[in-house]
């Protein structure tokens, strides 16, 4: 029996033989205007990227990280950055570029981006500078390609970013509560490009640089196109037949857990496929066995046409999608949008640590371009002295469009390459105060965990790597990143080394040392997690932990924040309105909350966004975490507007705006016995006459609860913590 194959890339990024035009040297910013191309020598840009970002030369912004790769690929790379759209004339402002357009809408979905999950628009924008909302369009990713397309229609348009990612297929849109085409066929581009993208853009990028058009080039992972047949020598599978969207069949399931499975089992199903054979008659008669050559299969999934009209196709479609996603056995997908199909290739071998170090020592001035003169863009001043250790993320959560854009598997960098970064800020930021803000990604500590082997990575198909428990085959040491922390808070000029990243406390416990390490020497007074709900109902469509989790890492932080002699606090963040969340849940969470003294200034409800496991239960009312058909399970979703207000209401429950409608749903749930003013009660009974009245009850009620708290709000604990909580407001944090 042959072993199980691992995917490698075929050629490293920094194995490509540089372009010519690397004569040209490396610029302190890539340029944004002809004179600053003239000042370079340069008569044109190979390839220009187009973003609706303000362009900040940092590795935390996408269009760096390409535009820098693609620079020490030896190409001359222009930006233009928030062009006005109302005309192609913007577009033009750098000339033909030899090559392509890369467009991306930036390092936000653009709806998400401006507007609210309530639907509201935004008034700010922290990629723009002075915070200024609107300076993008709706769709930007779509709208940026076809004035490309007016400015030059020979040069070919290759999206990609986040936008692009979570749209690659037929998607189902909050904004306008339909589902879309997918982005590519909307946007007339060329070529889109899913997740992180690097070894994609530089194997498209020298092809073409050798004469290829971008039509010839079908074969490379984590890109999609379009085309109108299958191609000669592929065997198309029709996802229905392997997943059916119906009564279960004979079918062997290829989504069967391959950690159950022995070593013989998962080769025979991984070299098989079960196809029906049909009568005349169009019925099934028997099952025939064919000899199937991954690397040579599509999946064919539901037309754009039956999925936008049928909730059980799209939620099938959706599964097939996520469970086509690890890298190692996933296999291409098609899916017809009227007279042509939209074809996704497998996805991207994930980065050595080789590479990603290459990747991160690309020469950033780490500031945003001069343009801008000093003007602050509020998220580059978040970020500037954090610090992107890994990328990507095997907690699956359904909510996060993260495992759909970044991946599964996590790519990590050399602690020398971090060091060395630590580094570099000290030495060449300005304003910076020996403060490393943030040491993380994705997650804080999934730093280096990874399955136990290469070849069951290869082989699972399993969503999620913690959920319902932390695989048998994880392995989840933190020692690797203990060591970064210790060394890097020893550097000179380091004061303090703080994680602001989410920390994943159910892989935390595993380690007791790193969370003594962590909350030790490297909490900023608030450390925050992301419990997310109280109540198991919610927390199975979320795929997070159950709360026995959470109170094992209390009890831990806790302990060592009381031998280290600090006051620091937990922040745990909880989402409303999340798809299979009752009334009944939202209250509970509420009355969680009181017991344990939190009272959340601002509030998190759930947002649909594009192509998350999540946002096909909120709109098909099925969970496509299982085998989904017309009968499956039924998931209830939040979208009555007075409902997701309740929700939030619940939320906070302590603030007497809310009290009324409280009240009015806690009677038609049948639970008056939670008004009144015990300690076990949610909310007063009567309502307080004015802001006094109400400042008054506050602290009533603050009394018992700050007995939850575990230490005192004293010392610096003071600047973090408004007086009544221990949960701090995020703006303030």
């Amino acid at each position: 029996m042959s072993a199980i194959s691992v995917p490698v890339a075929r050629t490293a990024l920094f194995d490509y033989p540089k372009y010519w035009a690397e004569c040209y040297g490396t610029a302190d910013f890539l340029p944004t205007s002809r004179a600053e191309m003239d000042a370079l020598g340069w008569d044109s840009c190979d390839i220009i990227i187009v973003t609706g970002d303000a362009y900040v030369d940092h590795p935390s912004f996408g269009m760096a990280i390409i535009g820098r790769l693609l620079e020490g690929q030896g190409f001359r790379v222009g930006i233009i950055s928030q062009p006005e759209w109302d005309s192609k004339d913007a577009f033009e402002v750098l000339g033909k570029p030899n090559l392509f357009f890369g467009v991306a809408a930036g390092n936000m979905d653009s709806m998400i981006n401006r507007y609210t999950a309530d639907r509201k628009i935004r008034n700010d924008d922290a990629y723009t500078p002075g915070d200024i909302g609107g300076k993008r369009p709706d769709r930007s990713s779509l709208v940026y390609a076809q004035r490309c397309k007016e400015a030059w229609t020979d040069v070919p348009v290759i999206l990609g970013g986040i936008e692009a990612s979570l749209r690659r297929i037929a998607h189902y849109d909050y904004w306008q509560d339909k589902v879309r085409r997918s982005i590519l066929v909307d946007a007339t581009a060329d070529m889109l490009l899913y997740g992180n993208a690097e070894r994609a853009i530089v194997e498209v990028a020298h092809r073409l640089a050798q004469g290829e058009s971008i039509e010839q080039i079908t074969d490379v992972r984590g890109t999609s196109f379009v085309r109108r047949d299958t191609p000669e020598g592929w065997m198309e599978i029709d996802s229905t037949r392997i997943d059916r969207p119906g009564k279960i069949d004979k079918i062997v399931n290829p989504y069967i857990n391959t950690q159950d499975m022995s070593d013989c089992e998962r080769e025979r199903r991984d070299n098989a496929f079960y196809g029906a054979q049909y009568n005349e008659q169009g019925e099934e008669v028997e099952l025939k066995k064919i000899k199937l050559d991954r690397s040579q299969s599509v999946i064919r999934l539901p037309a754009f046409e039956k999925v936008s009209n049928d909730a059980s196709l799209y939620a099938h479609a959706n599964r097939v999608l996520h469970l086509e996603t690890n890298p190692g056995n996933a296999r291409a997908l098609v899916q017809k949008h009227g007279k042509v199909d939209v074809w996704l290739n497998s996805p991207p071998i994930p980065l050595t640590m080789d590479e990603m170090d290459y990747v991160f020592a690309m020469p950033f001035a780490r500031v945003p371009h001069p343009q801008y003169q000093g003007e602050k863009i509020p998220a580059y001043e978040m970020i500037r002295f954090s610090i992107n250790i890994m990328r990507g993320c095997f907690g699956g959560c359904t909510f996060c469009s993260i495992t759909e854009h970044e991946g599964r598997i996590v790519q990590n960098r050399s602690k020398e390459s971090i060091i060395h970064e630590i580094e570099d800020i000290r030495d060449k930021v300005p304003g910076f105060t020996g403060v490393i803000s943030d040491l993380g990604g994705p997650t804080a500590n999934m730093y280096r965990i990874a399955c136990k082997t290469r070849e069951i990575e290869a082989a699972c198909r399993k969503p999620s790597c913690v959920y319902p428990g932390i695989c048998h085959n994880l392995i989840t040491d933190h020692s690797a990143l203990t060591e970064i922390y210790r060394e890097a808070r020893h550097l000179p000029g380091v004061k303090k080394v703080l994680i602001a990243s989410g920390l994943r406390y159910d892989l935390a416990i595993r380690d007791p040392e790193y969370v003594k390490e962590l909350v030790t020497h490297h909490v900023g007074g608030c450390l925050k997690i992301a419990p997310e709900h109280s109540e198991d109902g919610p927390l199975s469509k979320m795929m997070k932990p159950g709360m026995g989790s959470y109170d094992k890492f209390k009890r831990m932080f806790e302990k060592y924040t009381k031998q280290a002699g600090k006051d620091q606090y937990l922040i745990p963040y909880f989402i409303a309105a999340h798809p299979g969340t009752t009334d009944e849940d939202m209250m509970n969470l509420a009355l969680w909350l009181k017991r344990n003294g939190f009272k959340a200034d601002q509030v998190q409800a759930f947002y649909p966004s594009p192509m998350a496991t999540a946002t096909a239960m909120y709109h098909t009312g099925k969970n496509p975490l299982r085998s989904v058909s017309y009968k499956s399970e039924p998931v209830e979703s939040v979208k009555d507007p007075e409902q997701r207000k309740l929700h939030k209401a619940f939320l906070r429950y302590h603030d007497s705006a809310n009290w009324p409608l409280l009240r009015e749903a806690l009677k038609r749930m049948g639970r008056a016995d939670l008004i009144g003013d015990a300690d076990r009660q949610l909310i007063p009974k009567d309502q307080p006459a004015s802001n006094k009245d109400y400042s008054a009850a506050r602290r009533k009620n603050s009394a018992s609860a700050h007995k939850h708290r575990p230490h005192s709000s004293k010392g610096k604990g003071k600047k973090i913590l408004t007086q009544h909580t221990g949960l701090s407001p995020r703006k303030k944090k």
